[in-house]
């Protein structure tokens, strides 16, 4: 394997490896979401907890374009 396929090869790693971290934190984000409603909490969560999941979504679906746009191009035989 030359030094690009290398490379190429650490890069889907690490979008793959994004999407992984960015699952993990949606998960996390919504367990202490959860935890504001019955019968844990009153039912109305955080401004930040809310905020919080709201990044943790959106940090995901930026993670999943990327690992797509590289999937994409892989499969396209661009990479």
């Amino acid at each position: 394997m030359d030094q690009d396929q290398q490379k190429a090869r650490a890069e889907e790693s690490a979008a793959m490896e994004r999407v992984l971290t960015a699952t993990q934190r949606v998960q996390s984000a919504f367990a202490s979401l959860q935890s504001q409603f019955p019968p844990a909490g009153s039912g109305k969560p955080s401004q930040f907890a809310l905020q919080t999941f709201d990044a943790a979504l959106q940090e995901l679906e930026d993670a999943q374009a990327a690992f797509d746009e590289m999937l994409g191009d892989l499969l396209d035989g661009n990479r």
